[in-house]
């Protein structure tokens, strides 16, 4: 991997920096455009401080001033977001929601897609994958440009591997290679697959579907039991059942809770955990002598630790993971329809999701980016790096299908898992069960 100094960039937007380009309602205008940018990027944010360097070097190279309205993102700025809207009171960027939350404005007209702003500035985003960019749900079309996200991988203890003879496995890594290394690592006397049945089995009954489903129609919740999205869940519940059999998951995993199997995976007794993004400062944290005290890292442990993807069947190749891009950055039509304004916020959003901004505040999590960002590795610690690299190869990102399938309609299968893997529920009347509570909560 090349190198690019990611550490030293901030360092230098930081350095860049100058009091005349300050953000706030006060900030002078040295006779250029005063941008008005409303962002989550505020508080408790691990990135505000990111952000702020960013927007001051910003204001440095292109004259220009900010006047930041961000703020902690909760139901109370989510509403204030949507009012300004309604009242006129917008500003000019906004990094928000991509979803559901952003309806409203959309439908009025008050944001300017990326096809239109690239009608009059073709290089906008061209950085990114826009196959990984957000979809509008009111029309299709595609309005905010991401900077981080999460994933959602499969973690290796690789002492584990070597002990077994099993190859690290890749982007093309299959089911049936899969199950093939968990056998060669129970007989080697470990546990393939650390997870707690009994207590967390959402990432597993995430893949395995996504097993039986794709890309294009894994977020669709089965209308009924006739329908083929029901049949692939029942698959997948019954792929889980498949490996619980075969003693691919540990002895406890029932009755276990989910600290204790991941304590199983760091102690090296178990292979592999499926887990999400945040799990690597979980891991990091577990490799030093002090949670609290990054100096403590025992790097020699850390080094035994790898992600990689999740094995695919079917439709689903290993590399199309779970994830997502929830906000991004819009440029509303409030600023559209000013030339100047304009083509500052196209200068601001441009800089904030280029190919050396984005890593600062994505690090090891999901973006948009077409190339893999470049990194000083000294300003990262190996598992970081690692994700990265994971990353570079992802092919597509599909959100959690759980997250829509809430509530009581997942009890029989999340809480019922012990039941369906021992055969004392048949998967399919598993899979019913939680879609009659989805469609009576409708």
């Amino acid at each position: 991997m090349k190198k690019r100094m990611i550490a030293l960039a901030l360092a230098s937007v930081m350095a860049l920096s100058l009091t005349a380009c300050g953000s706030g309602k006060d900030a002078p205008t040295g006779g250029s455009v005063k941008l008005n940018v409303t962002t989550t990027f505020a508080g408790e944010d691990g990135n505000a401080q990111n952000f702020k360097a960013a927007v001051d070097a910003w204001c440095a190279e292109t004259g220009n001033t900010v006047a930041d309205a961000s703020a902690t993102s909760d139901e109370t700025f989510k509403t204030r977001v949507i009012t300004d809207f309604e009242t006129g009171s917008e500003p000019d960027v906004l990094f928000f929601f991509n979803g559901a939350d952003a309806n409203s404005f959309i439908e009025a007209g008050k944001v300017v897609s990326i096809d239109d702003i690239r009608k009059e500035y073709p290089e906008y985003a061209d950085n990114m994958n826009d196959d990984l960019i957000a979809d509008s749900l009111v029309d299709g079309k595609k309005y905010a440009v991401p900077v981080n996200g999460f994933w959602e991988a499969m973690f290796v203890n690789t002492e584990v591997l070597d002990a077994a003879g099993v190859s690290m496995p890749g982007a093309d890594y299959t089911w049936d290679m899969f199950q093939a290394d968990c056998q060669k690592i129970k007989d080697a006397g470990y546990t393939p697959i650390a997870c707690a049945l009994g207590n967390i089995p959402h990432y597993w009954w995430e893949f395995a579907i996504f097993n039986h489903t794709s890309p294009a129609t894994h977020l669709q919740v089965p209308e009924s039991m006739d329908s083929d999205q029901a049949k692939a869940w029942t698959a997948g519940m019954e792929d889980i059942k498949a490996l619980y059999e075969a003693g691919y998951f540990p002895d406890n995993t029932l009755s276990a809770t989910d600290d204790e199997t991941f304590a199983m995976f760091m102690d090296g007794k178990a292979a592999f955990l499926i887990d999400g993004s945040w799990k690597v400062g979980g891991i990091v944290n577990a490799c030093q002598s002090d949670p609290e005290d990054a100096s403590t890292l025992d790097e020699e442990k850390l080094a035994k630790f790898d992600v990689t993807y999740v094995p695919g069947q079917g439709e689903r190749k290993a590399t199309d993971l779970v994830g997502g891009l929830s906000m991004g950055y819009y440029i509303t039509t409030k600023a559209w329809e000013d030339p100047d304004r304009r083509a500052a916020a196209v200068s601001f959003v441009e800089y904030m999701t280029s190919d050396e901004i984005v890593p600062v505040f994505a690090q090891h999590t999901a973006s948009g980016l077409k190339n893999a960002p470049e990194v000083d590795e000294a300003a990262f610690n190996p598992l970081q790096v690692k994700s990265m690299e994971m990353m570079s190869g992802v092919t597509s990102l599909t959100g959690a299908v759980q997250d829509i399938f809430q509530g009581d309609c997942r009890v029989s299968t999340f809480d019922g898992m012990p039941e369906i893997v021992t055969g004392k529920v048949d998967a399919a009347d598993a899979v019913a069960d939680g879609i009659a509570a989805y469609n009576d909560a409708q």
